[in-house]
């Protein structure tokens, strides 16, 4: 494809043309020429669109797509073209499927159903069998087959020995080991935050220390095995802090924080609505305020989606029974937009590539076009209308946005939402 962008502003701190507004000329997949005022000689498309601004490609390193197993929830076709649409050109999987994501054939047929998409498919595969916490997956087999990490979905580790096992066993093949952290004891059944809420509404409460003691344990694991950790899905200030040290300390781990928890506290729980039952659960004002002061100051890596479609009967129930989870793709952007500076958004949308081992290209001549397309300016209010997925079980409905994704040129194709 043959396509001229036309005045676009360059977000991208690697590019020698950050913060200017150019023509960005693409052929056979690569960027041949940026400039002001490109000529068009020889036919090409040309994009237009008011107030563009372009950056690398986003990535997204948390995401589940239900199939295979889960095919109502949502499909891998549809799902990267949700994606392309909401300005992401790589998406790392999540394993939660049915069956889940624990050996190599598994890693192949979600890679092989992802082969024709202009948004990019890398799996994660589980860090156990069946993701059930007892023996250690096949990693290397899935390391060669693709997988970019190893990690279970939303599942504590609970045996401290294993996680130790895994941490000295990665190291072998340069793997990169996830470890979410809830104390399943401390948890027990608590589905919110515990807190002045929780007891408001006099539902059960999941205390920050479920998640602090298994952060606290993870980091001494990591002490002693060496090696890599990327924690997922932080959500309190003390976890936080607790990393923060950590780096200061030289340790080599990586985190990563929901865009919910960046934009909305447990006070949305009021109406008892199941779409803001996520895990971990919606923390407090400052719990979200050390996590926008992480993020800014480089403690938390990259931002995520965590984008988890469920089909309709698991989500519109009681809030005790209703499964966790909402979708985030087609918020996340608006969404963060409204909570933090452009280039840091655009930073930590981007980044995460280097943490998970995955190529990134600057945006400069003859290098691959790899592109996200969006505008920071413009307030709108998000509703059932701007959802692309599957399943509708969005816990942004209703919340202002600032400026939005228009799209993706990758692989050679350009998709516009």
């Amino acid at each position: 494809m043959k396509l001229i962008i036309r005045n676009a502003t360059v977000i991208d701190s690697k590019s020698p043309f950050h913060n200017q507004k150019v023509d960005i000329q693409i052929e056979n997949g690569l960027l041949s020429k940026i400039g002001s005022k490109i000529e068009n000689t020889g036919n090409y498309n040309e994009v237009q669109l008011e107030n563009l601004h372009v950056s690398q490609g986003w990535f997204d390193s948390s995401v589940s797509l239900g199939e295979p197993g889960f095919e109502e929830r949502e499909t891998i076709t549809n799902g990267l073209t949700v994606a392309a649409k909401s300005g992401f050109t790589a998406i790392a999987l999540q394993p939660n499927s049915y069956p889940i994501i624990d050996n190599q054939s598994q890693i192949n047929f979600v890679k092989s159903k992802a082969k024709e998409a202009a948004t990019q498919l890398f799996p994660i595969g589980a860090l156990t069998k069946e993701s059930q916490g007892k023996d250690l997956a096949e990693l290397f087999d899935m390391k060669n087959a693709g997988a970019i990490a190893f990690g279970d979905y939303n599942k504590n580790i609970d045996n401290p020995n294993l996680l130790k096992i895994a941490l000295q066993y990665t190291q072998d093949f340069d793997g990169l080991a996830l470890a979410f952290c809830q104390n399943p004891d401390i948890k027990g059944n608590g589905m919110v935050n515990e807190g002045i809420v929780s007891t408001r509404l006099g539902l059960k409460g999941n205390p920050s220390l479920a998640e602090e003691i298994e952060v606290a344990r993870n980091l001494f694991l990591l002490k002693y095995t060496g090696g890599k950790l990327h924690i997922p899905t932080v959500s309190t200030a003390q976890s936080v802090e607790l990393i923060r040290q950590a780096k200061a300390k030289g340790l080599q781990v990586s985190c990563s924080v929901t865009v919910h928890h960046l934009v909305l506290t447990d006070e949305v729980l009021d109406g008892f609505d199941s779409r803001y039952k996520v895990s971990p659960p919606l923390r407090t004002e400052s719990d979200t305020k050390a996590l926008l002061k992480g993020v800014k100051d480089g403690t938390i890596d990259l931002i995520t989606s965590d984008h988890n479609p469920i089909d309709i009967e698991h989500k519109k129930m009681e809030f005790d029974l209703a499964k966790n989870g909402t979708i985030g793709l087609e918020s996340a952007f608006g969404a963060l937009n409204t909570v933090l500076p452009l280039e840091i958004c655009i930073e930590k949308l981007t980044q995460g590539k280097s943490i998970f081992g995955i190529e990134s290209s600057p945006i400069d001549e003859g290098e691959i076009a790899n592109l996200s397309f969006f505008t920071p300016d413009g307030s709108w209010t998000f509703t059932k209308e701007n959802i692309l997925s599957k399943s509708k079980n969005s816990a942004f409905l209703g919340i202002k946005m600032k400026g939005k994704a228009y799209g993706i040129f990758n692989k050679g194709k350009l998709i516009l939402g």
